[in-house]
């Protein structure tokens, strides 16, 4: 990718602000926010949204996950646990949405920042080898960092 990309991007609702990349670091993520308001009871589902549609560079997908403080204000958790949008979903009727599960009686509004993404290159070309060790020292499984 160039040092910097244009993204064709088209909104679908007036009422969010344009998106922009934060202080041009390149590690940050970019805010998206709800593109309708939405009022759900707790055990709920909805397909929330975005309001934005584009057209990502050759060679790449995006990453959608949640805000670190999405479940604290809203309550709402991203049932697929991270989207990802394949730079063939570009056509003009397809808005990027943020399937939500309501964990308790909430209301968003239109302009509430309830996610985030990032461009990532897509995976390589990769084979599999069989083999019967991987020649490295075990970890000792998961939850083991740290317990000696």
């Amino acid at each position: 990718m160039k040092e910097t990309e244009t993204i064709r991007i088209k909104y679908f609702c007036k009422d969010i602000p344009p998106l922009q990349a934060i202080g041009g670091r390149k590690s940050d993520w970019i805010d998206l926010r709800s593109a309708e308001n939405v009022s759900l009871k707790q055990g709920e589902y909805r397909l929330i949204r975005l309001g934005v549609g584009m057209i990502l560079p050759d060679g790449y997908e995006a990453h959608v996950v949640p805000r670190s403080s999405t479940f604290q204000k809203f309550g709402i958790l991203q049932t697929n646990s991270m989207g990802v949008i394949d730079q063939s979903y570009c056509g003009d009727g397809d808005e990027w949405k943020f399937p939500a599960l309501a964990m308790r009686d909430t209301v968003i509004h239109v302009g509430d920042r309830i996610c985030q993404f990032r461009i990532c290159a897509h995976q390589p070309a990769i084979s599999f080898e069989e083999v019967d060790h991987l020649g490295s020292t075990d970890r000792g499984g998961f939850g083991s960092t740290g317990t000696v």
